[in-house]
Parts: structure tokens; sequence; C-alpha cells
């Protein structure tokens, strides 16, 4: 019987120690949030050519016409707009994305960030087809 009781309370002390580790790792920054802005740029383009993205493209600094990265998936081509803050990301960069698309004759709009989007950037996003890859969508790729 005790070494039942000991058997549990091991795997309690394991799973609480995951958790707690888990917890630790969230919280931290990522790699990531200390770059800058062209950087941040080719950090996200080496993560899509890392998921099967091709003909990954940087755009130049200024004058991209709201596209910084320009890549195809399974035939479909993509725009996207990157943003590396401190805050979460408004309707700016959702318009931005939305004039990339078109400009570059793309299927997709993205806004791809390392933090979160506001409800109105969600809601325009939503309305002009604008796809959204927060924080939590770039911790899973």
């Amino acid at each position: 019987m005790t070494l039942i009781v000991s058997m549990v309370v091991f795997v309690i002390i394991v799973l609480a120690i995951i958790v707690v580790v888990l917890l630790l790792r969230r919280q931290r920054p990522l790699p990531m949030d200390e770059l800058e802005g062209h950087d941040f740029e080719y950090y996200c383009a080496d993560l899509l050519k890392a998921h099967g993205f091709i003909d990954v493209e940087v755009t130049k600094g200024s004058g991209d016409f709201g596209a910084d990265i320009l890549a195809e998936k399974d035939g479909v081509s993509y725009a996207v707009q990157c943003k590396c803050y401190d805050k979460p990301i408004g309707v700016k960069a959702v318009q931005e994305a939305y004039a990339g698309r078109d400009y570059y004759d793309c299927m997709v709009g993205v806004v791809m960030t390392n933090q979160y989007f506001t409800a109105p950037a969600v809601e325009l996003a939503r309305k002009l087809k604008i796809m959204l890859w927060d924080r939590g969508y770039i911790d899973n790729m």
C-alpha cells in the first residue's frame, strides 16, 4: 500500500514540475522579441521555408506596398506583412496586408507578428479576408 501511495505522490510531483516548467517557458520572451524590423522579416521567412513554403522572398525594406514577404505553398500565393512590436497589433497592419495582397496579385494576405491583435484588427481582418498569424501561431510553428 505504501508503494502505491509513494508512486502516486511521485507522479503528482512530476506533473507539477512539468506544469511549472511550461508556465515559466510561456512567460519568457522568445528570441524573436529581440529582433528589429528587417531581421524579424527574415526570421519569419525562415519559419515559412521550414513549413513548406517555396519561393519565399523578403521584399525591400521601404516602399514594399504592404508586403514584407512573398511566398507560395500548395499553389497558393501569400503576401505577408510582418510586425515585431511590444504591444498589440492594430488595424493599420491589416490594411497594409490587404494592400500588399492586391498590389502583388497574391491570393492570400497575412499579418504575422510576435504579439496579438486588437479586437478592431480582428474584425477588419475578418471583413477583408486577411489571415492573422499571432504569437501563439508562430510559437506553434
